[in-house]
């Protein structure tokens, strides 16, 4: 499919660069609420998540045919302003919301030692499957940062076991090169975001250690300031990864994305602080009948900001019409 590296996305004149234009949605832009009703589905292996969901009609007694799964980043939740932005642009196209909160997050710890990474698949498998014995025969798949590389490493992995009922995808601000959006993170210039995260990935794995005080130790936790420390320590040998490497190499969904069957549209924008140079795979989807990448020069990392008492921007309005278009 073509490669846009020059979309019609225009920032707001006051939100210039990079920084400002990820930061702005989450402190200057209001997002309205959304009243999900929440669902426990509990998981094959005893653990448990959360899924969220909203009706295009306003009732779940008069559910639509069409079902959209939100998938959020890393330490998110569906409670995140674009989360609710997606999901009030799609109900308003007729779409059912179903907010994909992962293990761990959404408001209260899951069971197990593991929680979620960006490499975990079998989850968003589960759901989709939950939402079709639900009736919904016509699923997009629509996620942000972690959860769009988990959707696109979902169906590039092993296209041919997606369910049928999955239609098409949207991808924003996806690291499908784990290696290198960590490296752009751990940059002095990326503190404040790195800190972000680790600030409650650490609270986190405190409240685990309480459950689990002969799994992993503590020590040194406060001083971590990269994702190499943190993966190395907790997320690889907790989800079976031999080191941060080997799960950054195992769950980057760069090497599948040639195999996807689905149309798939992928936003990354240029100035975006959290992806390097792999992250924007202009060869991958030039040669792909499937993929649609976009590359707008504005937009830092899950932003887009709009102005000002709009809640659907052009992020929300181009992934709904991709999604919209019978294929």
């Amino acid at each position: 499919m073509p490669v846009f590296e020059d979309c019609s996305y225009k920032a707001p004149f006051w939100f210039p660069g990079g920084n400002v234009q990820t930061l702005a949605p989450r402190i200057a832009c209001f997002i309205p609420h959304v009243s999900f009703l929440r669902e426990q589905l509990e998981l094959a292996d005893g653990d448990f998540l959360f899924i969220d969901w909203a009706y295009a009609s306003g009732s779940v007694a008069d559910p639509s045919r069409k079902l959209v799964i939100l998938s959020h980043g890393l330490e998110g939740d569906s409670s995140r302003s674009y989360m609710r932005a997606m999901a009030i642009a799609m109900m308003r196209r007729g779409w059912d919301v179903a907010a994909r909160n992962f293990r761990g997050c959404g408001g209260l710890l899951n069971r197990l030692p593991a929680m979620y990474h960006s490499g975990e698949t079998l989850d968003l498998d589960t759901v989709i499957r939950h939402a079709a014995e639900q009736g919904y025969r016509d699923i997009a798949l629509v996620g942000f940062s972690m959860g769009a590389n988990q959707i696109l490493l979902y169906l590039g992995k092993e296209p041919e076991a997606v369910p049928g009922v999955v239609t098409r995808a949207a991808a924003i601000s996806v690291p499908c090169d784990l290696t290198g959006s960590s490296a752009e993170l751990a940059r002095p210039r990326n503190r404040i975001y790195m800190e972000y995260f680790l600030r409650t990935l650490r609270r986190k794995m405190r409240e685990k250690h309480v459950v689990y005080p002969d799994l992993f130790s503590l020590e040194g936790i406060d001083r971590m300031r990269t994702f190499k420390e943190f993966d190395d320590r907790f997320t690889a040998p907790l989800s079976g990864f031999a080191s941060a490497e080997d799960y950054w190499k195992k769950a980057s969904s760069l090497p599948y994305l040639s195999r996807i069957q689905l149309p798939s549209l992928i936003i990354n924008a240029a100035n975006d602080p959290f992806l390097g140079e792999k992250s924007y795979p202009v060869e991958v989807a030039a040669a792909s009948s499937c993929l649609l990448l976009m590359i707008p020069k504005n937009g830092g990392h899950v932003g887009f900001p709009t102005y000002v008492g709009k809640t659907v921007g052009w992020l929300e309005n181009t992934v709904a019409n991709f999604l919209a278009v019978e294929r």
